[in-house]
């Protein structure tokens, strides 16, 4: 297997854009046995999103958050997620309708630069969508983080995505209102927060026209009964309000103007 060699110390690495052909992937298979192939062969081949990490998230004394796993709501089960900003992110993700996969760091991508020397890369995320493609991403807390040596294989990882129709993303940090809000509804994700049989279909009638969260709630019900099935309609795309504000009881919650297109999509939830 390759060995993973390191700029030498004190010299600034140039950023390069290796071949793309030349990437290689380091992968777990289903046995827990260490496997490298052609990177085209194995993104054609593997089924990533369901693959372990190929290595652990680091640990790191005095952050606030640790790794830790995140229970999507798209595949019912959990994604190693390492940072806040990547737990955030995937909040992004898991209510994309686009999505249908998830896995936290399953792959380790090897190429060389021109100079001969071995460059490695695991991206924090990976995400299949429902044509196929599939989107590796690195969740950075602020735009400089991992410095240059971050930023050369982002450079690299882009080259390797584009041969193959992929995506290759350093994902911005979201705005403090998006992310609570995100936190808030994230709660009611599960599918036990629809409520008793009828509910659900109940308050998308009561909301079918944009109406104040709490009015559209007392009449559907009590609101202690009716506002886990709001919340959970919400995160799933089958009504809408804007995140962009906070939540309150008088923000407007109504039906998405392409419910129609969702419910033929397949909805979640």
């Amino acid at each position: 297997m390759i060995s993973t060699g390191e700029a030498r110390p004190g010299v600034r690495p140039r950023r390069t854009v290796p071949c793309g052909s030349s990437f290689e992937a380091v992968f777990l298979d289903p046995l827990g046995r260490t496997v490298q192939q052609r990177w085209a062969d194995a993104a054609l081949a593997v089924a990533f999103e369901d693959l372990p990490p190929v290595s652990a998230f680091p640990a790191i004394p005095g952050r606030r958050w640790g790794p830790g796993l995140w229970w999507s709501a798209t595949t019912g089960r959990h994604v190693a997620a390492g940072s806040n900003a990547m737990r955030l992110q995937l909040m992004v993700l898991d209510r994309d309708p686009e999505v249908t996969g998830l896995a936290g760091r399953p792959v380790r991508l090897l190429w060389h630069t021109p100079r001969g020397q071995v460059r490695s890369w695991v991206p924090q995320l990976f995400a299949r969508h429902r044509d196929g493609t599939a989107l590796l991403a690195d969740c950075p807390s602020h735009p400089d983080a991992g410095g240059e040596r971050a930023l050369n294989a982002a450079t690299a990882l882009a080259e390797a995505c584009t041969h193959l129709g992929w995506t290759y993303r350093r994902l911005p940090p979201l705005d403090d209102v998006l992310a609570a809000n995100l936190k808030w509804l994230a709660g009611y994700r599960h599918p036990r927060n629809a409520g008793r049989p009828g509910l659900a279909a109940a308050v998308l009638e009561v909301f079918t026209q944009p109406r104040p969260l709490m009015e559209g709630a007392a009449v559907a019900g009590d609101p202690i009964e009716v506002l886990p099935a709001v919340f959970h309609a919400l995160w799933h795309g089958h009504l809408t309000t804007p995140l962009d504000t906070p939540l309150h009881e008088r923000v407007l919650v109504g039906a998405p103007q392409n419910r129609s297109s969702r419910d033929e999509a397949g909805g979640r939830g």
